[in-house]
């Protein structure tokens, strides 16, 4: 759930602290809250290979994802909780399906989703959410720009093919589509997700370090 105090001034200005804070137990924390548990049951449909039970959660939690950002900025119900909890709840999200589909892979020893691509989601979900939690105990507003959103929508999109994937697995065509195109559009997510990713956490750590360089002089 974005800020709309900081979507508007910007990455790394500071927040106001005389806004009144409004109550945490709110809709769009509620529906943050019930992405978690999303994720838990999306990791079980992956563990128990129920693939279109996955796609279906994985489209909620996409859809709640969106949703709740938007109620917030509508209706001005933005908490520190919120701040907290949303970027939280998407990382638990991500990393947990992308662990969990790893073996999915590795079991057949195919290479569509290779353990660098899952170190290097992990990895940049651990040290921007840590940034960020530094960077809003200092009062500096850290929203997310688009690359961060292009990276949240490719990784969306790669597990969602992922799922899709495996399901046309032992059939000929899904949908229409042979199970050749599936696991070529799979593959090719898979790239641009783990592309987005590692680009969007380079972005972030390079306006963070730009923002905060020595300035000769001052």
């Amino acid at each position: 759930m974005t800020d709309p105090v900081a979507a508007t001034q910007g990455f790394n200005r500071a927040v106001p602290r005389d806004r009144p804070e409004v109550s945490p137990w709110n809709l769009p924390n509620l529906l943050t809250i019930t992405r978690l548990f999303l994720a838990v049951f999306l990791c079980g449909a992956i563990a128990w290979q129920w693939w279109m039970a996955g796609l279906a959660i994985m489209l909620v939690a996409s859809i709640t994802d969106w949703l709740d950002g938007y109620l917030a900025r509508l209706q001005g119900l933005v908490s520190s909780l919120g701040r907290m909890l949303d970027p939280l709840v998407d990382k638990v999200l991500i990393s947990g399906v992308f662990i969990f589909l790893l073996p999915v892979a590795a079991a057949r020893g195919e290479t569509w989703l290779p353990p660098w691509m899952v170190a290097v989601v992990v990895g940049r979900e651990l040290i921007i959410t840590s940034v960020r939690e530094l960077m809003e105990l200092k009062g500096v507003a850290f929203g997310a720009d688009w690359p961060g959103k292009l990276k949240m929508v490719l990784q969306c999109a790669a597990i969602c093919l992922a799922l899709v994937a495996e399901e046309a697995r032992p059939k000929e065509a899904l949908w229409g589509v042979s199970t050749g195109l599936w696991n070529q559009m799979r593959d090719l997510s898979m790239w641009a997700m783990a592309l987005a990713t590692l680009a969007s956490g380079l972005h972030y750590l390079g306006k963070i370090a730009w923002t905060h360089r020595p300035i000769s002089g001052a």
